[in-house]
Parts: structure tokens; sequence; C-alpha cells
């Protein structure tokens, strides 16, 4: 079993930053790629940025600039670089990675962390 827990959400005022940390931990052979996701109020949950094991990343284009997307292998964490953050960056932030446990590919995520940017 694998297990994803995410840290980092706050209140920040607009054009703030923050940095959001997701680490797996458990039983697996490889960790394959790793992103984040974000849901907002009534929302549909939407594609922030991805990372592949190689440090490939892909953004949406509305982070683009302002969000970093990293991880450090060795500990099995990817991090998430919020700067000029906007009231619309407000949302759940939520981790998923890709595992390979046995032989088969799982796709794991956390609970969540929360992100509110207001004044």
């Amino acid at each position: 079993q694998v297990q994803v827990a995410e840290s980092g959400g706050d209140l920040v005022q607009p054009g703030g930053s923050l940095r959001l940390s997701c680490a797996a931990s458990g039983t697996f052979s490889s960790i394959l790629a790793m992103g984040w996701y974000r849901q907002a109020p009534g929302k549909e949950r939407d594609f922030v940025a991805a990372i592949s094991s190689g440090h490939n990343a892909n953004y949406v284009d509305s982070v683009k600039g302002r969000f970093t997307i990293s991880r450090d292998n060795a500990k099995n964490t990817v991090y998430l670089q919020m700067n000029s953050l906007k009231p619309e960056d407000t949302a759940v932030y939520l981790c998923y990675v890709h595992a390979i446990v046995g032989d088969v590919r799982y796709e794991y995520w956390g609970q969540g962390t929360q992100v509110t940017v207001s004044s």
C-alpha cells in the first residue's frame, strides 16, 4: 500500500507565496509521475502541474510563470512553489502519485491541503 500526504496549505494574501509538499510512503518499487490538481468549492478537479521521474514538468496555462513543480526522488516528495498568488488560486490542492507496486502501475491520491488567497 502507498500513502500520500500533502502539507503546506495556508491562508495567504494576494501576491504572496506558499510552498506545498507531498510525500509518498509505503511499499512500492518506484515512483513515476507525481503532480497536483486543485478543486475549488462547487467546481471540478482541475490539473495544475505534473513532473516525471526525469524531472520533465508541465503546467496548466493559468499558473505558468507563477508556480514551479519540483521533486526529490530520494525522499519520494514533490513540491509546488506558488508565487504571485491570486484569489482564484483558492482551492483544495490534491497530490497524486503513480507508483509501481509489484509489476503494476497504480495511482494514489492524498487527502488535500487547503490554500486560501484572500486579503
